[in-house]
């Protein structure tokens, strides 16, 4: 669907060179939300926009749907950019115009009828949940009601995908949900890709199935949002990670740690159908070890749980030892940690 192939870019000003993209590799299957993560300066803003070539890459090449946008004419690609909508962090709306003239827009400028216009506005505003704001100016929604307008603009022209650069960053936590579920819904009733930029993991969580991480104009960790989350590689990763899925014991709670002879603390981690076993209980009612429970967290990703643990436990080492081969067995991913 979306795929960059070797793509560098940079930028040449007053005899500075910045290299804002090196050798991006990217693929963005249909039907994926695919979120690209990563801080101020990592390059993510000019990544988006060379899917619908509002910047061209200095090197490599950026494929839709199959095909090279460098191969393009101006009016092919014209074409081929009604298919990509676009939704913006600070909303980009008219404010001169009515709620209602902000989504036919796109249909005007393609010289739809009066017709048509009506009847796709009337359908999206209704979609978004605007349909008693027709008449409204931008100054009179909220900021939650203006991304809608904006949703619904850039689905005016029925593209296959949507790109949201920064789309629930200036909106407060409860009214970010609505958006994310919105574009949930989108993705499901209209077949719609959407790739979304953001600097929140909580963002990537909530929707999307898979996730790139962006450091320096570098990708450098991608995948599922499962195995992401779950095993974290990169340390910039890993400190995203974090900051929605808590993996390690609380200082105040390390300090308490007594290790008293034969204790060995284990961190564990449960992924799917297992996270809802009592794997901690059978292990103390089938086994001869001591088990306190340090620290517990349940997370959902993408409809899967993830569980983590660390565990003392305290016994024979020959006990301790079965203990663990019994909750490997039982699906747990066990790792000794050396130090509190």
């Amino acid at each position: 669907m979306i795929e960059l192939k070797d793509v560098c870019k940079t930028y040449f000003r007053q005899g500075i060179t910045n290299e804002a993209l090196k050798d991006i590799q990217l693929t963005v299957e249909k039907g994926d939300i695919y979120g690209v993560i990563g801080y101020s300066g990592a390059g993510k803003s000019t990544l988006i926009r060379l899917v619908n070539y509002l910047e061209k890459p200095t090197s490599g090449q950026v494929f839709v749907e199959g095909k090279a946008l460098d191969s393009f004419t101006v009016r092919e690609l014209r074409t081929v950019k009604k298919g990509i909508g676009m939704i913006f962090q600070h909303f980009n709306l008219l404010n001169s115009k009515s709620v209602y003239h902000n989504v036919a827009l796109p249909l005007i400028l393609s010289k739809k009828s009066k017709r048509e216009i009506n009847a796709r506005v009337t359908e999206l505003l209704e979609f978004v949940g605007l349909s008693d704001k027709a008449s409204s100016f931008p100054n009179e929604l909220s900021g939650g009601q203006k991304q809608r307008v904006g949703i619904a603009r850039a689905l005016a022209s029925n593209p296959s995908i949507l790109l949201c650069d920064e789309a629930t960053s200036a909106l407060d936590p409860q009214t970010t949900r609505s958006i994310l579920q919105l574009l949930k819904k989108i993705n499901i009733e209209y077949n719609i890709t959407i790739m979304i930029i953001t600097h929140e993991m909580s963002v990537i969580q909530e929707i999307c199935n898979k996730v790139a991480v962006m450091e320096k104009g570098e990708i450098i960790e991608q995948g599922t949002v499962l195995e992401v989350f779950g095993h974290p590689q990169h340390p910039t990763t890993k400190t995203f990670v974090e900051t929605v899925i808590h993996k390690s014991i609380p200082p105040s709670v390390k300090r308490l740690i007594k290790m008293e002879n034969g204790s060995r603390i284990y961190s564990l981690e449960i992924i799917g159908d297992r996270a809802s076993e009592p794997l901690v209980d059978s292990l103390i009612r089938s086994h001869d070890v001591k088990v306190n429970i340090l620290f517990a967290n349940i997370s959902e990703l993408q409809d899967t749980t993830l569980v983590n643990m660390y565990l003392q436990l305290q016994g024979e080492p020959s006990a301790i030892d079965k203990a663990i081969v019994y909750l490997t067995n039982n699906g747990a991913v066990m790792k000794e940690v050396v130090e509190k």
